[in-house]
């Protein structure tokens, strides 16, 4: 089983790199939304770093691709 720990870095690293290329697979969208809803112990931090990246989302700077 993966640590709680381990899974919260990866969520701060998938997020910076989607940022960073401007593009979200629908896969790694579903990782995101599905820890934001499953997990209500995670940080703010944690948070703040995926509503960043929906907003982009939704704003059109970051592409969803299949």
């Amino acid at each position: 089983m993966v640590s709680a720990a381990h899974e919260q870095s990866g969520i701060q690293t998938l997020v910076k790199h989607a940022v960073k290329a401007r593009q979200l697979s629908r896969r790694e969208h579903l990782r995101l939304t599905s820890a934001m809803l499953s997990d209500p112990g995670m940080p703010a931090t944690d948070r703040f770093h995926i509503n960043r990246l929906l907003d982009y989302v939704r704003a059109g700077k970051v592409n969803l691709i299949d």
